[in-house]
């Protein structure tokens, strides 16, 4: 494994490269118990782990050991998502000479691993979106080799980590390179470049992830890159639900403080109507204790965002919060919560609309409900997820505003808060551009699909056909088979098209 701040690149693009065909080889059985194992050690280490996170972070044991557990989990599910070999989609069309459109050839195919992944660790999970994190059990789960550029946050916690997960994945049988960690901001760019890696993947910041993506593109041989780069995430509450629930400002507030805002599925906007009593937020706010943000980067950036919304034209300060910093640069906050008007918001884009990563947000006050869809599809774009509070009885008035929510929005919510992201086959964390650079989910088992590939073998012999393919079926895989002469190639429909 290499971790040294100036290693030799080009011999971690080599160990990947060189491992990419073994590892795609391996058995989904073989792969699963390999997740699992990883899992297993994670735990085993969980106290050590979180300790060095804590130090290194500042977040509080109860997120971490909370985060640890998804981590582990999150493993395994991937792991029981391949274990059958079900996600390798392996199809075989048998030769057909009395084909319907003319003599069918011979044709298998199967999802491959598109190679070496290099996955860029966010800050603000230093589990669950790190080093063994999401991005990486996704790439692993489908055959590929991971190359981590470890995040500057918490480097220790990175190293640790990743000798944890080498080891157990040596433990498991699985082939040696398979796993590898890189530092520094100058070596991910230039690994990132390599032709030896074929996907990329990030969550982080806008203005970064932007750059990643563009260099992804514009390579000689253009890689995917997946991109998750945060959101606004909107909330809209009805007149019904603001009546209805009496605890919808303390459950927003609770989601905009948790973990200092450091969320990505934070929300940033809470839409509710002109008349609507906001009593009480201002207390609940100050009852909130002060939270040291990751870094100080991350600390600066916030203050500086912070006093922009501040200073925007118009806004009503419901909750001023603190900005506390301590001699080695450290942001300490408590939650800042303003209010503006739809016009007002309109009015400034610039000022209002970015991404507070913090704890901050922005209520808004409308007149017109009729008129959120539109609005939402002028100023929210791109979204990881968007929120309604509504009563069942207004539910008949609310379809052109989730058409629009799903249309911009990865996730779309009705009642609760979006932060707490539950990892399941069928969860969406994703959303068009600028929630990510392309549209596909980092949490759930669908992720495992942005790291394979469709190939088709067309008349190839037996003896040179993957396993999942082959007659045999060595894997004992599901195997979707057609025929020769068992259908017209129309799926037996008929009629003039």
């Amino acid at each position: 494994m290499t971790t040294s701040t100036d290693p030799d690149l080009d011999r971690v693009a080599e160990r990947a490269a060189a491992v990419a065909r073994a590892f795609a080889a391996t058995e989904p059985r073989a792969r699963a118990a390999a997740l699992v194992a990883v899992a297993d050690a994670l735990d085993r280490n969980a106290a050590e782990l979180i300790a060095i996170a804590m130090r290194e972070t500042g977040l509080a044991a109860p997120r971490l050991i909370g985060e640890v557990r998804r981590t582990s989990n999150q493993l395994r599910l991937f792991a029981e998502a391949i274990v059958d070999g079900a996600y390798l989609d392996a199809r075989i069309d048998a030769a057909d000479a009395e084909y319907v459109i003319g003599p069918r050839p011979d044709v298998r195919r199967v999802l491959e691993p598109v190679g070496p992944v290099l996955n860029f660790a966010a800050s603000n999970f230093p589990f669950a979106f790190s080093v063994a994190g999401g991005d990486s059990a996704a790439a692993l789960a489908a055959g590929c080799p991971v190359v981590v550029k470890a995040h500057s946050g918490h480097l220790e916690l990175s190293r640790r980590t990743a000798e944890v997960v080498v080891d157990a994945l040596a433990g498991a049988g699985m082939p040696d390179g398979v796993f590898q960690l890189i530092e520094g901001q100058q070596n991910g760019v230039a690994l990132l470049k390599d032709d030896r890696i074929r996907a990329g993947a990030f969550t982080g910041s806008t203005h970064v992830g932007r750059l990643l993506a563009d260099i992804a593109a514009t390579r000689p041989r253009p890689i995917p890159f997946f991109g998750e780069l945060g959101s606004v995430n909107p909330v809209y509450a009805t007149p019904g639900a603001v009546a209805a629930e009496p605890e919808l400002l303390q459950g927003f507030l609770a989601s905009v403080a948790g973990s200092a805002g450091q969320l990505c599925t934070k929300p940033g906007f809470l839409f509710v109507p002109d008349d609507a009593e906001l009593g009480g937020l201002a207390e609940a706010a100050a009852a909130v204790g002060e939270h040291r943000l990751l870094n100080p980067g991350i600390g600066r950036a916030f203050e500086e965002r912070r006093g922009a919304v501040l200073g925007a034209d118009g806004v009503t300060v419901l909750a001023e919060g603190e900005v506390r910093v301590d001699h080695d640069g450290q942001r300490f906050v408590t939650p800042t919560v303003v209010e503006v008007s739809v016009e007002q918001l309109r009015a400034q884009p610039d000022a209002l609309l970015e991404e507070s990563f913090g704890p901050l947000s922005v209520i808004v006050r409308y007149s017109d409900a009729a008129a959120l869809p539109a609005l939402h599809r002028e100023l929210f774009p791109g979204n990881l997820t968007s929120t309604v509070h509504a009563t069942d009885a207004e539910a008949g008035q609310l379809g052109e505003l989730v058409d629009a929510l799903a249309e911009t929005s990865g996730r779309v919510l009705f009642g609760g808060w979006p932060t707490g992201v539950s990892v399941t086959a069928a969860m969406q964390h994703g959303g068009p551009f600028p929630a990510t650079t392309t549209d596909a989910t980092s949490v759930g088992t669908a992720a495992i699909s942005r790291f394979l590939r469709g190939v088709a073998y067309q008349n190839a012999p037996e003896a040179l056909l993957p396993a999942a393919l082959r007659d045999d079926n060595p894997w004992g895989i599901p195997q979707r088979r057609s025929e020769a002469g068992r259908s017209n190639g129309w799926g037996g429909l008929t009629g003039e098209f």
